[in-house]
């Protein structure tokens, strides 16, 4: 198989942001993308962005699809090399649900992907609000509800221009080093406590929209690279976690690019058998 075009959209995860000694936030060279996409032999368009939720990222992606090259259903775009470098594939854990026939004849047609990487930004609250009134209703930057219903429109786009999406699950957060970090400069703890309940939530509620992506993925036909198990699998995941409890550091990326070069595969091996 084939790509003519490879697509990450997504956060700053995705960008391939960490924090440096000096706490400052800044892009790495050997970012997952980069990592497998050079491993890959692949050219990657990479549009991901500091801070994005999924109503940016349409923003983004539809500003993406609105290019003059970019087809109808499939159709290769005018310039497209003619020589393109494989794309291997993404992997799914042994329990993940394989392909179908019709997904992977789908897959192996299709010559553009999109790699899908939200949610991050979208289940975080606005901890400065609830920290002035704890008592008041506060709601995260994109609703569950409004994420599952906004994810599956970008999966149905995507498609009509004949890309491959592929979702990306979240990486798991440090609740306890998070909720450190983001009240560091003098929030009040006690009251971001009361609303809480306890800091665990803060991992419970970021759990629940990776776990939606899965439900995402189920729903709109798309395959889900599951790069959230990988962290899991290790003794203590928050060392491949940076000082903010939320980025993935250098050796971070490391295990997220095994993993979707593992993927990667995996996806063109059932696309082989499937033909």
């Amino acid at each position: 198989m084939y790509a003519q075009e490879v697509c990450l959209f997504g956060d700053s995860i995705a960008r391939g942001v960490v924090l440096d000694a000096q706490d400052a936030y800044k892009p790495i060279k050997e970012s997952f993308a980069s990592l497998a996409a050079a491993e890959l032999g692949i050219a990657l368009i990479n549009k991901a962005r500091f801070g994005c939720t999924i109503t940016k990222g349409r923003e983004i992606i539809e500003h993406y699809l609105n290019r003059d090259d970019v087809a109808e259903d499939g159709a290769a775009p005018a310039n497209a090399a003619s020589g393109a470098s494989p794309l291997l594939y993404a992997h799914a854990d042994s329990a993940a649900k394989p392909l179908s026939s019709d997904e992977a004849r789908r897959v192996e047609k299709a010559r553009r992907f999109a790699f899908l990487e939200f949610g991050g930004n979208d289940c975080d609250f606005r901890w400065d609000q609830i920290s002035a009134n704890p008592r008041a209703e506060h709601l995260p930057a994109t609703t569950p509800e409004r994420f599952f219903a906004m994810y599956g429109e970008l999966i149905d786009k995507l498609k009509a221009k004949g890309i491959q999406p592929v979702l990306m699950t979240l990486p798991p957060l440090d609740a306890e080093r998070y909720f450190n970090w983001f009240t560091r400069m003098g929030l009040d703890r006690r009251a971001i406590l009361e609303w809480l309940g306890d800091v665990q939530f803060i991992y419970r509620w970021h759990e629940s929209y990776s776990s939606a992506i899965w439900e995402i993925g189920e729903t709109y036909d798309a395959p889900v690279a599951d790069i959230r198990k990988i962290f899991l699998e290790q003794r203590n995941y928050s060392r491949f976690l940076c000082k903010d409890g939320i980025h993935p550091n250098a050796e971070g990326h490391q295990l997220i690019k095994a993993e979707i070069i593992a993927f990667a595969r995996q996806l063109i091996a059932q696309a082989a058998l499937n033909r």
